[in-house]
């Protein structure tokens, strides 16, 4: 049996580190050994088989545990999720997360509970989806301009105060130039921010 902790970032620009911290507290707190450490750098909509996390629980067998810090580091949406719990499950796969506390185990307890939070968390981004491109479409309805501000801090202050709607457009799909566009800021000033801020 060994035990695996798996790290996922969205892009290249940001870090491990974090999560990494979290993996090796938890592991350090209930005394878990740590046999191979797997991260990768892409974006939670690419099909599990096309990322390393695919590999890595092809490779795993039953009685090895998967650790890593919640469950949407697995996938963005509630059907990837439960595709990778489903696998892991007929494989005799143990899953840890450490933020959501959940211990994802071989039994029908577990797999209600991973259904019922990957059901929510799937319905409650859709609804802030929805919610901010209706907002959106409201104010630009009203005339208000969804402007460039003037100055580099400001801009930074605006995009600061409106991460929320910005997470959520790139949550439900949406490009950064789109996102960008709707904000009224050119795409490579709204990269730079998310790149600063560490923002998936």
């Amino acid at each position: 049996m060994s035990t695996f902790a798996y790290i996922r970032v969205s892009t290249i620009v940001q870090s491990h580190s974090s999560q990494e911290f979290e993996i090796r507290s938890y592991c350090r707190k209930n005394h878990i050994h740590v046999d191979h450490w797997v991260s990768e750098s892409v974006s939670g909509t690419i099909a599990v088989e096309k990322r390393t996390l695919g590999r890595l629980i092809d490779k795993m067998s039953g009685g090895d545990l998967l650790i890593c810090s919640e469950l949407s580091r697995l996938g963005r949406n509630m059907l990837m999720i439960m595709g990778v719990l489903n696998q892991c499950a007929s494989k005799g796969i143990s899953i840890h997360t450490i933020k959501d506390n959940f211990d994802l185990s071989d039994n029908i307890n577990s797999k209600i509970i991973a259904f019922a939070f990957a059901l929510a968390a799937e319905i409650e981004r859709t609804l802030i989806s929805q919610r901010t491109k209706e907002a959106l479409a409201a104010k630009k309805l009203e005339g208000v301009r969804l402007g460039r501000p003037v100055g580099s801090s400001k801009k930074r202050e605006i995009l600061k105060c409106r991460e929320g709607e910005i997470i959520s457009l790139l949550e439900s799909g949406s490009s950064i130039s789109m996102v960008a566009k709707l904000l009224g800021i050119h795409r490579n000033t709204l990269r730079r921010y998310l790149a600063d801020r560490n923002i998936i």
